[in-house]
């Protein structure tokens, strides 16, 4: 479904040009959940940037269904880390995840469907009329899990979006997108830096590293769909996993399939 294809992002020119990504390659295939990490300053910014065409890759390409992703294609759905900034504070849960909705070209009741799945599928019926401003960070990460959901992409990008709630509530989001994920069988790439839960949530984890960035590993995670944040994050399988992932980032050496 996405294919990053050798990208290279330069900024500048001359003397003063700095390579943020070199020769980044790999694929996400429909119905995955990829997850993209790498340490702070690894470009995982610059690289969501040029997977949802907000910005130009310098040489290489990113396509989606075969076709350059030269601008946001309509496609693709984003949720983005901080939610406070990503809503409309001045309308209600119900306004929000309609709104990327009202100039799709659908009848008002193809859209108010659409808009009741979504917000009864993260669990906030009943808070329709609310502002963002009325819920927790947790729920306003909801009603942008919602709004995604309703113009039912191929593809949900999803950047950092648990970083801003507190660990309980990061937990439910997680198995929240889970669910979703078998739901609306919907293809996924989580942009993290949390190894725990890249392991926990991903079938695949993509690992950025060196000067400029590339990838530097891939690791493989052979868990069942059905996933249990205490059954899963204390099996030998996860510490494995979890360890793997933890050195290569660490070291940048190619990580080894854990079995």
């Amino acid at each position: 479904m996405l294919d990053v294809k050798f990208i290279e992002k330069t900024y500048g020119e001359g003397k003063s040009a700095f390579t943020a990504l070199h020769n980044v390659n790999f694929s996400v295939g429909r119905g995955d959940f990829v997850a993209v990490v790498g340490p702070s300053g690894a470009g995982k910014t610059t690289l969501l940037k040029c997977l949802t065409g907000l910005i130009p890759v310098t040489a290489g390409s990113v396509e989606l269904l075969g076709k350059p992703v030269t601008a946001p294609p309509k496609e693709m759905a984003i949720v983005f880390q901080d939610y406070s900034r990503s809503l409309m504070p001045w309308l209600s849960v119900v306004q929000n995840v309609a709104f990327p909705l009202q100039s799709s070209g659908l009848g008002k009741e193809v859209i108010a469907e659409r808009v009741q799945r979504a917000i009864s599928a993260v669990g906030l019926e009943g808070r329709d009329k609310l502002k963002p401003w009325q819920l927790s960070g947790g729920m306003q990460q909801r009603v942008a899990i919602a709004r995604a959901l309703a113009y039912e992409p191929d593809i949900l990008i999803m950047d950092e979006p648990f970083a801003s709630v507190d660990a309980q509530t990061r937990f439910e989001l997680e198995d929240l997108v889970l669910r979703l994920r078998r739901e609306f069988s919907i293809t996924l790439v989580l942009v993290t830096h949390d190894i725990d839960e890249a392991v926990y949530v991903s079938d695949r984890i993509i690992v950025l590293g060196g000067s400029p960035t590339t990838v530097t590993g891939t690791l493989t995670v052979n868990f069942d769909e059905e996933r249990d944040q205490e059954t899963t994050r204390n099996s030998p399988h996860f510490a494995r996993l979890r360890t793997a992932l933890y050195h290569g980032l660490k070291t940048g050496e190619p990580i080894e399939p854990v079995a």
